[in-house]
């Protein structure tokens, strides 16, 4: 099987990734360019939501990307940031990434000690008199029933979107491999080439999500992960390797 160049829908890691272990290992070579983008909402859409944030008592994060652009567009909407916020994050690495923006106070963010939105969700009951607001995307994969089965009150407010990054059909064809991470990274190939047709071209997915999208969109999938066996993407690839080079 032909294997020389596989596109990665990632951000480029950092130079001890497994992925570079690829690269030496097998002699493929690995681009890293990722098929969707994420970019706030300008104050002029958050607006249209009719959502005043200085109304809320505590924001809920669940992720870096939305504590970035929780205080950029707060920034742009010139909105006070009170000392008394509470924060409740998912995992206690997005609560220390909060000192980016304000001082870490042990007594305002919180945090359960496993990361599971169900115990996000118990954490925020002990404090259920606070009025929660949730920074999300314009598609979201959160399940707000957990909220709603704990008695939380929670209002999700849009403040960043995912956007396709240009491909051109002829950019996509050149690799032997494509690798998605997310359904919106399927939409994103369709949106840069309404006629792809798969050929030959293997495609490694790594989700149930993402499989599921491929499955819908009738490709067929080479490469599917995590596994038991196999928990990541690097380690998928280099089992897959192993097998077909």
């Amino acid at each position: 099987m032909k294997i020389n160049t596989i596109l990665v829908s990632q951000p480029t890691p950092p130079e001890k990734s497994p992925y570079y272990d690829l690269e030496r290992k097998f002699g493929v070579k690995l681009t890293f360019k990722q098929f969707i983008r994420i970019e706030s909402l300008s104050a002029k859409e958050f607006r249209t939501q009719k959502i005043f944030v200085p109304d809320f008592t505590a924001v809920v994060f669940t992720s870096r990307t939305s504590v970035d652009h929780f205080f950029n567009l707060c920034k742009e909407l010139r909105a006070p940031i009170s000392e008394d916020l509470q924060c409740f994050c998912l995992s206690e690495t997005i609560a220390l990434y909060l000192q980016k923006y304000i001082t870490y106070r042990k007594r305002k963010i919180h945090f359960p000690k496993i990361a599971q939105m169900e115990e996000l969700a118990l954490v925020m009951k002990k404090h259920n008199t606070e009025r929660f607001l949730m920074p999300v995307a314009d598609v979201h994969k959160e399940d707000m029933t957990i909220f709603t089965k704990a008695k939380v009150n929670v209002t999700t407010a849009i403040f960043y979107r995912t956007v396709s990054t240009d491909f051109t059909p002829e950019e996509i064809k050149q690799y032997d491999m494509l690798c998605f991470f997310t359904p919106a990274g399927i939409q994103s190939l369709f949106n840069n080439d309404p006629n792809y047709e798969q050929g030959e071209q293997l495609l490694s997915i790594f989700g149930p999500s993402t499989l599921a999208a491929a499955e819908a969109r009738g490709l067929r999938v080479d490469l599917a992960a995590p596994t038991e066996e196999c928990p990541s993407m690097p380690a998928a690839l280099n089992s897959f390797l192993l097998k077909n080079l």
